[in-house]
């Protein structure tokens, strides 16, 4: 039997009409042609992630419909970059270069430090929802190893131990109360 049988295609989620203006100024940044407009893949993907915290594969089944393309084209991307959840994380996603500069300069170090300081392992999420830990490939800032990236937009540099501790206690500290994504 083939796989498509097994597994019948995913029914695309209705997105609401606000993230779909979002999806057409971006689709709007490429020449009009097929191969323009499945160019805003990794935008509309990082818009459904802001939107809902994580690319679902509804979701994902979503965007490809919307750009015109099949959806493996989609998870090809979804699943390559790091930067696109592909399950629910914590509020703060902290991602922790491992590469071989920052390994040099303590960044297993660091990653094992995060791993005791919020009772997790790598790949984890807090019990309370507020923290996800992972490990990533190369950030580009090797000189100022060992560096971290949180809610992948804010690099963090030369993260020490009492560095990491500031920062996780910073963020619980600016968490409002009761609040959830």
């Amino acid at each position: 039997m083939s796989d498509s049988l097994n597994n019948p295609p995913i029914a695309p989620a209705a997105l609401p009409q606000d993230v779909l203006d979002r999806f057409a100024r971006e689709v709007a940044k490429y020449p009009d042609s097929d191969a323009g407009r499945q160019s805003a893949v990794m935008a509309c993907l990082s818009i459904v992630q802001q939107v809902y915290g994580w690319v679902s594969d509804e979701n994902e089944a979503a965007v490809a419909a919307y750009l015109g393309m099949p959806q493996i084209a989609a998870r090809e991307v979804t699943t390559f970059y790091n930067m696109y959840n592909q399950q629910p994380v914590g509020r703060f996603k902290l991602n922790v270069c491992t590469n071989l500069p920052c390994q040099l300069r303590d960044g297993y170090k660091a990653l094992h430090h995060l791993e005791a300081k919020l009772g997790i392992k790598m790949g984890e999420t807090t019990a309370d929802g507020m923290f996800t830990l992972q490990q990533s490939e190369c950030l580009g800032a090797c000189a100022d190893s060992p560096v971290m990236l949180v809610n992948d937009r804010t690099m963090c540099s030369f993260m020490s131990n009492e560095k990491l501790d500031q920062l996780v206690d910073g963020l619980r500290a600016a968490e409002p109360q009761g609040e959830k994504r």
